[in-house]
C-alpha cells in the first residue's frame, strides 16, 4: 500500500512549561507522530518572521519534513503557549493571541495539496480568527476524508463555528470533557453515552466518532458498530499531546488496518506511552507499543 498522505491545518506553537520549552500545537503533534508511523506529512500552517518562528521551521527540516505550505508573516509572532500541570500532570493552556497562525491565507498551493491529499486533519482551534477559519472552511470543500480534532479551548470557541465544522467532519475526535460540552450545545438528553454518540453523528451528518477517556481509554463508532478499550496502565508524567498521538495512531491504523478494534487498542497504547514521557513528541520505540497492547 502506497503511503498515506495527510495534511495538517492549524496551530504550530511554542509550549512554556515551568522549567523548559518545546515545539508544539495539536496539528503538529498529530503530524509528527503519523510520520513516525510511514505517513507522508505536510502541514499548512503559519509562524511569525521571528527567533521562534526560525526555531519552528529549522525543528521540522531537521526531522526531513516539508515546510513548503508554511506561510511567515511580519505581523504576527510565533504562537506559544503558557501550560499549567495540576497534581496529576494533566496540563491547561493559556494561548496566546493574536499570532502568526490565526492568520493562515488561502492560496493555490494549499488547494492543491489538500486535493491531492488522503485525509486532511483539523481543529477547532485554528478557527477562532476569521482568517484562517475562512481559510479552512474552504479548504474543507476541496479535501477528501476530513478528520475533526475538536481542541476546544476556552474562550477560543462559540458554538456555532463549532457546529460548522463538526457537519463537515468524516470523523470527529473529541475528550469526555468536550463531549459533555458537545451535548450540551446540542441539547442532548439521552439515556447512554453510545445513544449521545449515535444522536450527535445523525445531527453532524458524521460517519465516525471517537471519545477519549484518558486513563479509562476510549471509546470508539465507527460503520454502525461500538468498540472499546479499558485503557492502559502507566505512571503519568505529563498528558501534553497524548490525545494527539492516540488520533494519529488510530487513524493510520483505521486506514491501513481491516479491525476497528484493533486500531483503537493501538492508538491507545500510543497515547498511554506520550503520557508517561515528558512533552508531546517522545519517540516510541514499535516494540513498546505492541508490548503494551499485550498487557
Amino acid at each position: 500500500m502506497e503511503k498515506i498522505k495527510a495534511i495538517c491545518f492549524g496551530e504550530v506553537l511554542f509550549d512554556k512549561f515551568p522549567n523548559a520549552t518545546k515545539i508544539g500545537g495539536a496539528p503538529l503533534n498529530v503530524g509528527l507522530r503519523m510520520q513516525s508511523l510511514g505517513c507522508d506529512i505536510d502541514f499548512i500552517s503559519a509562524v511569525g518572521n521571528d527567533q521562534d518562528g526560525s526555531r519552528a521551521l529549522k525543528f521540522l527540516q531537521d526531522l526531513g519534513l516539508s515546510t513548503k505550505h508554511f506561510q511567515i508573516t511580519n505581523n504576527y509572532p510565533t504562537g506559544e503557549a503558557i501550560v499549567t500541570l495540576d497534581e496529576r500532570q494533566n496540563a491547561t493552556y493559556e494561548i496566546r493571541y493574536p499570532v502568526a497562525w490565526d492568520n493562515i491565507a488561502l492560496d493555490e498551493n494549499a488547494i492543491r495539496a489538500t486535493s491531492k491529499a488522503d485525509v486532511f486533519i483539523y481543529g477547532t482551534l485554528a478557527a477562532r480568527d476569521l482568517t484562517s477559519r475562512s481559510t479552512l472552511m474552504a479548504l474543507l470543500s476541496y479535501a477528501k476524508y476530513r478528520v475533526l480534532d475538536l481542541n476546544l479551548r476556552s474562550p477560543h470557541y462559540h458554538n456555532g463555528t463549532l457546529h460548522n465544522f463538526m457537519e463537515k467532519a468524516n470523523f470527529i475526535k473529541m475528550s469526555e470533557e468536550e463531549f459533555e460540552i458537545v451535548s450540551v450545545t446540542y441539547n442532548l438528553q439521552t439515556s447512554s453515552t453510545e445513544d449521545t454518540i449515535i444522536e450527535i453523528c445523525k445531527q453532524t451528518n458524521t460517519q465516525s466518532m471517537c471519545v477519549t477517556k484518558g486513563s479509562k481509554g476510549a471509546v470508539l463508532y465507527h460503520e454502525n458498530a461500538f468498540y472499546y478499550n479499558p485503557g492502559y496502565p502507566v505512571a503519568v508524567v505529563d498528558t501534553v499531546g497524548a490525545g494527539d498521538s492516540f488520533l494519529a495512531g488510530l487513524i493510520t491504523k483505521l486506514i491501513t488496518l481491516n479491525s476497528p478494534q484493533e486500531a483503537l487498542d493501538f492508538a491507545c497504547a500510543i497515547g498511554a506511552l506520550v503520557a508517561q514521557s515528558a512533552g508531546s513528541n517522545p519517540i516510541l520505540k514499535p516494540n513498546a507499543i505492541h508490548q503494551l497492547m499485550a498487557t
